[in-house]
């Protein structure tokens, strides 16, 4: 990692590079993985299918072009600052025009700030891919906190103390005077805190998952059917999130020495949570793409404090928003995918948590929005932006 302080504030810029050494660690690792002790696992149904991940395996270190990748990250605008004693990494992309609005996106688990890689563009310069000028976004794209290129707290810290450090990266540290966020995954709760704690700085929110309850409940035979069709498809998902949540340190020990267990960790929730049919994980993530983030993972060493947002969650008090049943009084826009692994609620119950101004039910799309159908997650960040700028 090359750093070196920008002018005129008291951030830094910097270039990511894994050294020819710990390149070599890893592919040896992948490449030495003992696939004979390892019995047919079933297909996809315990988990990672083991023909795909011995195929990916092959792929990562026969074909994958790492250095080409490394190219690719580091076309982007990267920046450090350090913000309430977390070293805070984001990306920076300058929006076309005399007036881009400010746009803070945030990724959750397990992805990363690459996830956006084909959204910042068009959001910060609409005039190149064919839109109007007006619709131009300054987007500030961080790591959360122990996740990636960004530093690591000294304990685990859930999405509502991330959305603090966010807020004080965007107001006191960017000196933006007013800004709108969006966010999928823990970057939905993520949002949902900065629209809660910190109206009206945090001017409006974008959600394309909703994490968040009401201390009430369902309250309607529909919401009722919703949260029984929610609780039963949390079965088989349920096993990753109660371990992060409770004793993350323990499984870190084992995925910290093997690049193929973490890979395969994140591969099956890639699988499972985007709009694919069984076994067709790559019609919508390409190889490059899912071995790039979990190299990320790998070669900053941050499965380990990415894993503890599940835990400070805990901490902070799960789901609830506010047991006072207060709501997010910010205009909010929600883009509800149809294949979310966090189902979506009746409209009904996400009104009695957010002021929504914008509801959008896309005709297909899974859990990683930005990713499987970014064109479709743009037009509507653009359309909902258009009703605060007038």
């Amino acid at each position: 990692m090359k750093d070196r302080a920008d002018k005129g504030d008291n951030s830094t810029t910097f270039e990511f590079s894994i050294p020819d050494a710990e390149l070599n660690r890893i592919l040896s690792r992948v490449a030495e993985f003992p696939w004979h002790e390892m019995p047919d696992d079933g297909g996809w149904d315990y988990g990672a299918n083991l023909d795909y991940m011995k195929e990916l395996c092959d792929y990562w270190v026969n074909d994958f072009d790492w250095r080409a990748q490394e190219r690719k990250i580091n076309s982007f605008n990267h920046h450090k600052m350090h913000i309430k004693g977390i070293d805070m990494h984001y990306i920076r992309e300058e929006g076309s025009g005399p007036n881009p609005m400010p746009l803070m996106i945030s990724h959750g688990w397990p992805g990363s700030v690459l996830e956006f890689f084909d959204i910042i563009e068009p959001l910060a310069h609409p005039e190149r891919f064919g839109g109007k000028l007006t619709d131009a976004f300054t987007v500030i794209a961080p790591s959360l906190p122990g996740f990636g290129f960004s530093g690591r707290p000294e304990r685990p810290y859930g999405p509502r103390k991330m959305a603090d450090v966010i807020h004080e990266l965007m107001v006191n540290g960017l000196g933006f005077d007013s800004y709108m966020a969006q966010g999928g995954d823990w970057g939905g709760a993520i949002c949902s805190w900065l629209g809660f704690d910190h109206a009206p700085k945090c001017a409006a929110i974008h959600l394309n998952v909703l994490t968040m309850r009401h201390p009430d409940g369902p309250q309607t035979p529909e919401e009722w059917r919703w949260q029984a069709k929610f609780d039963e498809d949390q079965i088989m998902q349920d096993g990753y999130r109660t371990q992060q949540a409770t004793r993350p340190q323990t499984l870190s020990y084992a995925m910290m020495d093997s690049p193929v267990g973490i890979a395969a960790w994140l591969i099956e929730k890639f699988h499972d949570w985007s709009d694919v049919a069984v076994g067709d994980i790559e019609k919508a993530h390409s190889k490059d793409t899912l071995l790039t983030n979990i190299m990320v993972y790998i070669a900053t060493k941050t499965f380990n404090s990415a894993s503890w947002i599940y835990y400070g969650r805990r901490e902070e008090g799960g789901r609830i928003l506010s047991p006072e049943g207060k709501r997010v009084e910010v205009p909010t826009g929600c883009a509800v995918f149809p294949k979310e692994m966090l189902r979506w609620p009746p409209k009904s119950y996400a009104d009695r948590i957010y002021n929504i101004t914008q509801w959008t039910e896309m005709p297909k799309g899974g859990h990683f929005a930005a990713m499987e159908e970014p064109e479709m997650l743009i037009n509507d960040i653009r359309e909902f932006a258009r009703t605060l700028r007038t």
